[in-house]
């Protein structure tokens, strides 16, 4: 039997009379404005003023001691953007701007970004989320992360430890890790640097047939299980703050450069003292970016030319630059077992196609095909979130570049480290907030695309 309770308590003492209030508000005594509303209640203790006891303000006066060094530096960053504002102070400017920027207005990367932003969320509640599974597999293994580290050229200009700071990262993170063609340490030193790591590595075809055949080979040999060619730079993209800063390889010490140096010793201290840039591909190379570009990349490849390499190559071929969605059915045609949904980062054609808004195209198109084919983005993540998102409207895996980089300016080996904490809390986060324990319980449900 239920037993309700009426709002007018008959038991309560009755208020005085109305016309007691004025009186009581008159005497001036302390607390006579809650009188007037309440004469008949005290005031309560914990409203009475008083000298406060220094037993009280001790707690409050526990000053914390000032911490310094590079772990506190990192510790402090609770976002990637944080990362990026330490790694800008602490990093010349021509490699960050070479890290920052993308090609001509920079319009690409401006939008990829606000494409993540211009989200909503839609969390489901009352659903166990005491255990969150961030783990997948990606292109026949497993990833306990659903994010793996892009490939990025001339990284060890960035900072010293470069490629061997980002795949001992991936390595600890179980998660993959690229190298570029125009990465800063050989093939044989990135296996060697982390053996235990997932590694794959990504081509550019050059003119040369047979020093493309050479990497595959070394690729193969090393135990990289997956190939990712890149088809999107068939020239050198507009990147005009490269052109600014008189960007070349190696950093050339101008008076520019000095001046600059002077506020970031460590950088240059590392620079000098360590063994200078070579590359994966070169044995030595001087020269702007755009010119080395041109001078090695092919543009007259076709889709022979991937036919070509899925013959030559035995393990996962993935496509890096894929921008539509008749592209990726066709390289899937050609025996692709992967697509990269990117746009180089915005650092090719400006005003291209953003991944994040063509994903769910192409997965519809995947889904009436019934291909198998996973589906890779990059391009504008800057947070777990952001990640979440792809994966809810049909990525199988995300990847990093200028994420991983802003952390490996900032700390280095540490950098990378903390960066890839910094997503992983937040994609446990925010799976936990939409109602989600394990990446295949997202769908399409769980984001709107605002405006749309």
């Amino acid at each position: 039997m239920t037993h309700t309770i009426q709002p007018n308590n008959p038991e309560a003492t009755p208020a005085p009379e109305a016309t007691d209030a004025p009186a009581a508000a008159a005497t001036g005594l302390p607390g006579a404005g809650l009188a007037a509303a309440s004469p008949w209640r005290p005031v309560p203790a914990a409203l009475k003023r008083r000298l406060p006891k220094y037993s009280d303000l001790a707690p409050l006066m526990q000053f914390k001691k000032p911490e310094f060094g590079k772990e506190a530096r990192l510790r402090r960053a609770s976002t990637i953007w944080e990362l990026r504002e330490i790694a800008k102070r602490r990093t010349p400017q021509a490699p960050f701007d070479y890290t920052d920027g993308a090609a001509e207005a920079e319009i690409t990367l401006r939008r990829a970004r606000e494409a993540f932003l211009d989200i909503e969320f839609r969390p489901g509640i009352l659903r166990n989320v005491s255990s969150i599974d961030l783990s997948t597999d990606i292109l026949g293994k497993p990833s306990r992360l659903p994010v793996g580290i892009a490939p990025t050229g001339f990284t060890r200009m960035m900072q010293s430890e470069g490629e061997y700071a980002g795949s001992q990262a991936a390595e600890a993170a179980g998660i993959p890790y690229t190298l570029s063609t125009m990465g800063t340490a050989s093939i044989e030193d990135v296996a060697e640097a982390a053996p235990n790591g997932r590694n794959w590595f990504q081509l550019y075809l050059w003119t040369d047939r047979d020093r493309s055949l050479e990497l595959i080979e070394r690729a193969a040999k090393a135990g990289n299980d997956t190939l990712m060619v890149t088809v999107d730079t068939a020239v050198a993209g507009a990147r005009l703050r490269d052109v600014r800063n008189g960007m070349t390889i190696p950093p050339a010490l101008t008076l520019k450069t000095v001046l600059d140096a002077s506020y970031r010793p460590a950088w240059w201290f590392n620079f000098l003292t360590h063994e200078p840039l070579t590359f994966a591909s070169l044995s030595r190379y001087t020269g702007t970016v755009a010119d080395l570009i041109n001078s090695m990349f092919d543009p007259t490849l076709t889709f022979e030319d991937l036919d070509w390499l899925r013959e030559t190559w035995k393990g996962k071929l993935v496509v890096k630059g894929i921008q539509t969605v008749d592209d990726a059915r066709k390289v899937v045609d050609h025996g692709a077992d992967g697509v990269v949904l990117s746009n180089h980062g915005g650092r090719q054609l400006d005003r291209a196609p953003i991944p994040f808004h063509l994903l769910p195209e192409v997965k519809e198109a995947f889904t009436a095909d019934n291909s198998d084919a996973a589906i890779i983005l990059d391009t504008g993540i800057m947070s777990g979130a952001d990640i979440i998102a792809a994966l809810a409207l049909g990525a199988d895996f995300t990847l990093i570049g200028r994420a991983y980089l802003y952390g490996l300016m900032a700390g280095g080996r540490a950098g990378v480290d903390r960066a890839l904490q910094i997503l992983e809390k937040d994609m446990a986060r925010t799976m936990a907030l939409l109602g989600v324990s394990r990446i295949s319980e997202l769908n399409p449900d769980h984001v709107r695309i605002l405006g749309k």
